[in-house]
């Protein structure tokens, strides 16, 4: 299943794409897509309805946030291994988890806004992971079977705030609109590997990113895995998998994002994103 939220942003309505293309309102069954309505069960429940039966919406509009809040926003640092060369850093013999706050979550087509005071702000396509139960101690075998879904991510990052203002990295990451996710939610039945996605960002019509995420230096069965040995991860969280090579802070020289740039993200499968760098008001 490929679910969305499509509408005005604070008034979406949920919404599941036909194998025609065609968007269908699923707001009478599924009210707020987040949490416990992308939980494994309840996505099993979904299934068993007939798209056909639900209303067509033949203009949706803007396409929101493909989830309407989640629970937490993780991110994997420096985990595919040519980005780590191209950062000048060596490959972490363990995932490197940090966060996002949840008000960085943006809409796929929304502008992205450059932050007040900003010099540094760079692109990162990532394959985003739903969770889809709670998960602690879950061994690497039986990790995916806890993955509601995946999505199409640009984990949005200022350099400066992240990496020369010390303290974590969470404060590079958070600005609001500094987390696009979508257009689609996809159901892992969609996705027998996830190891074997081809994902790419193009900055004004050039493409900066193409790799697949074999490159990943820990698996998102890995990740899971090793995450749940730490926390307890609930229905709905989301974890951002890293980025390939091709980011503007490894570029010789640096390129940083300016009004007006235009990025294309897109992951095999997972639907494309493309957003607009604007200036903070």
């Amino acid at each position: 299943m490929k679910l969305l939220r499509y509408g005005p942003a604070g008034a979406e309505k949920t919404g599941m794409l036909d194998a025609d293309g065609t968007v269908r309102d699923l707001s009478g069954h599924v009210p707020v897509l987040a949490g416990a309505a992308v939980s494994i069960e309840a996505l099993d429940r979904l299934r068993a309805l007939d798209p056909a039966t639900l209303p067509a919406v033949p203009a949706p509009g803007r396409i929101g946030a493909c989830l309407a809040s989640v629970p937490n926003f993780f991110c994997i640092g420096l985990n595919y291994a040519k980005h780590a060369a191209e950062t000048g850093a060596e490959p972490p013999k363990e995932p490197i988890i940090f966060s996002k706050a949840t008000s960085a979550l943006s809409g796929p087509f929304d502008p992205v806004v450059i932050p007040r005071g900003s010099e540094k702000t760079d692109w990162e396509v990532e394959l985003g992971v739903v969770i889809g139960r709670e998960t602690s101690y879950v061994s690497e075998a039986d990790a995916l079977d806890h993955v509601a879904g995946y999505c199409t991510i640009n984990d949005m990052s200022e350099r400066a705030f992240q990496i020369e203002r010390g303290g974590q990295w969470i404060k590079g990451k958070s600005a609001p609109t500094f987390g696009p996710i979508g257009p689609w939610f996809v159901s892992a039945d969609e996705v027998p590997d996830p190891q074997a996605l081809r994902l790419s960002l193009d900055l004004n019509g050039e493409t900066v990113q193409d790799s697949d995420t074999s490159d990943m230096i820990f698996s998102v069965r890995e990740i899971v895995s090793y995450m749940s040995q730490f926390m307890k991860l609930m229905p709905g969280d989301i974890i951002a998998t890293g980025t390939p090579s091709g980011v503007g802070m490894g570029m010789k020289p640096q390129r940083f994002l300016r009004p007006g740039d235009v990025m294309t993200v897109r992951i095999e499968g997972l639907g494309e994103q493309r957003q607009e760098a604007v200036a903070a008001g």
